[in-house]
């Protein structure tokens, strides 16, 4: 009913709200270092990440590698980047500490954090496309259709600690990235038609799975972590959350273009500019078929369903890929939680909430 970036704007009333709640609830924790914040290191941080993530999704949209808006953001992001991590091993107080990364666990639980964002993000808009444009279905019930992956995550974040220490942050991880590499594997099955049961199944084995995989690697990080840099190692957490959720929407979303776009160039009666069109998504080669009209813009809309079905299931097995990989990365995770930090700080182990999944 609205302009699209209006979705946008439902989080200011809800930040609006939760920033004196918050203020009032929320217990203060500080660590014992009483050092200055680093407002450069940060600045210089946000800067590099956001011509890095720029950068990739240019790339991913099909522009001009070598065009000045692709290039420089990618390389002055880089150097930004660079230069972060140079400042931080040099300050006395450091904005975030690096000699966290030399501990195996703590490296390999963020590389698995990046892993599942960069599979899954992506592939989440791509199904929320599939569901509206190719089942037609309306914003609403494409809602409802994904509403059973975010109850699922939910279930799995409540029985997470319990799952933790029974079973370990190796096994739990491990377990995730498979569990969603099978309903990743099972949303291939996805064609023109409605198959409620099958999405209904997989939708729920990935909010499982994608769940068990973040809590169990967010854990494992923090518990590597001292207790008085706790906040520093969440931040990392979040920080590679996003990076890997930005890089995934490029690096699926230029396979996905890599398969849809081709085909509609070969649809007789069909020019170039119009065959262009219609490559941006499959919502424009509706609107260029409705335009041509006749037989021709039939047969390009079946066209483009066609091959939209068509990038999605390659997608699919490059995502499952993806995870498959970060199962195999998860096996040098430690086989029980390490709760040193924890302890010094009378904490309890697997106590800390993972991050909210999309």
């Amino acid at each position: 009913h609205f302009w699209w970036g209006s979705v946008f704007l439902i989080n200011i009333p809800l930040m609006l709200i939760s920033l004196p709640v918050g203020r009032l609830l929320l217990p203060e924790s500080r660590g014992e270092t009483d050092g200055p914040w680093d407002v450069s290191g940060a600045l210089m941080a946000a800067a590099g990440l956001f011509g890095v993530v720029l950068g990739v999704k240019r790339l991913g949209g099909g522009e001009d590698p070598t065009g000045p808006l692709t290039l420089l953001p990618l390389l002055v992001g880089a150097a930004l980047l660079v230069l972060f991590v140079r400042r931080q091993r040099r300050l006395p107080h450091p904005l975030v500490d690096l000699c966290m990364f030399r501990r195996p666990a703590f490296s390999t639980s963020v590389g698995c954090i990046v892993l599942a964002m960069l599979a899954l993000v992506g592939l989440e808009l791509i199904a929320a496309q599939y569901l509206q444009l190719v089942l037609g279905l309306s914003p609403l019930a494409t809602g409802l259709r994904l509403l059973p992956l975010t109850v699922a995550a939910m279930a799995a974040g409540l029985l997470g600690a319990r799952v933790l220490r029974r079973f370990g942050p190796r096994r739990m991880v491990c377990t995730g990235f498979c569990l969603t590499a099978a309903a990743v594997l099972t949303l291939t099955a996805m064609g023109p038609a409605d198959n409620s049961p099958l999405l209904l199944s997989a939708f729920v084995l990935l909010g499982l799975g994608l769940e068990t995989t973040l809590f169990g690697a967010y854990e494992s990080m923090l518990s590597e972590a001292p207790a008085d840099r706790a906040g520093g190692a969440a931040a990392i957490g979040e920080t590679s959350y996003q990076l890997g959720a930005g890089i995934g929407i490029a690096l699926l979303g230029s396979v996905m273009n890599a398969a849809y776009t081709p085909r509609l160039h070969t649809v007789p009666g069909v020019s170039a500019p119009d065959a262009t069109a219609a490559g941006h998504s499959l919502g424009e080669a509706y609107d260029v078929a409705d335009r041509l009209g006749g037989p021709t813009g039939a047969v390009l809309r079946r066209v483009a369903r066609d091959s939209f079905v068509h990038g999605l299931h390659l997608t699919l097995l490059v995502s499952a890929g993806l995870l498959l990989l970060g199962a195999v990365m998860a096996l040098r995770l430690p086989r029980i939680m390490q709760c040193g930090a924890e302890t010094e700080s009378g904490g309890e182990p697997g106590t800390r909430a993972a991050p909210e999944t999309g």
